[in-house]
């Protein structure tokens, strides 16, 4: 089930017709009170949320779902006519799976759930946590300790961090990381690898676990 958060009526009917055509199941919903009741009795695999809405806007949304444990994981893609540098950057680092201009092709859309479900389905995995020496990343609780100690992180820097934990050794790139953690192609916008970096060093540090992420110049980060 995907659902799509959009209060216009044309748009929200056009995607809902795209994607039963494309084999998915969907519900509509013009506004934030009737999708936030929603979810009390249904978790989609999708959520398309629209920036502009009556009420609380998408960013708002957005927000609330990646505070919440029981929504946190449900892959988004915000759905704006705001194409700005800094309102792409701001639902990214909210915990965007993707973002698409308005107007946009179906097939692009269509191309860009694909993308999404398949990466977000492929951070399940057999193993459930990932422990480098003193360091217990918990995939399955969202929890990350550092020797008995916990370091609470946003729903990005947590999965910065299992990325990289699942790449330990591994120099990895912004470009990889933009990829696939923000699933956007890199565009220039390192700043917003380099934030989650910084903040989640601190958290890791506060922890007692110093030098954990190390910065690879030019090109990335990686876990020793």
């Amino acid at each position: 089930m995907i659902y799509c958060v959009e209060d216009d009526t044309g748009i929200r009917e056009l995607i809902s017709c795209a994607l039963i055509s494309g084999g998915y199941k969907v519900t509509g919903f013009e506004n934030s009170r009737d999708f936030l009741n929603s979810l009390k009795t249904e978790i989609p695999s999708l959520i398309l949320l629209d920036v502009m809405l009556p009420g609380q806007d998408g960013f708002q949304i957005l927000s609330e779902l990646k505070c919440n444990n029981n929504y946190s994981s449900i892959p988004v893609i915000m759905l704006t006519a705001k194409s700005s540098e800094l309102d792409k950057v701001k639902g990214l680092e909210l915990g965007a799976d993707d973002y698409i201009t308005k107007p946009f092709g179906i097939m692009e859309l269509l191309s860009r759930i694909k993308a999404v479900l398949r990466r977000t389905s492929g951070n399940s995995s057999n193993a459930q946590t990932i422990v480098i020496d003193k360091l217990v990343i918990d995939l399955q609780k969202r929890t990350v300790f550092y020797d008995g100690i916990e370091a609470v992180l946003t729903y990005k820097e947590f999965e910065v961090l299992s990325y990289l934990g699942r790449h330990k050794g591994t120099a990895v790139s912004r470009e990889n990381l933009m990829l696939n953690v923000w699933g956007f192609d890199y565009e220039g916008e390192s700043r917003t690898v380099d934030a989650h970096i910084k903040t989640l060093r601190q958290k890791l540090e506060n922890a007692g676990g110093i030098d954990i992420v190390t910065t690879i110049r030019g090109f990335g980060y990686k876990i020793i």
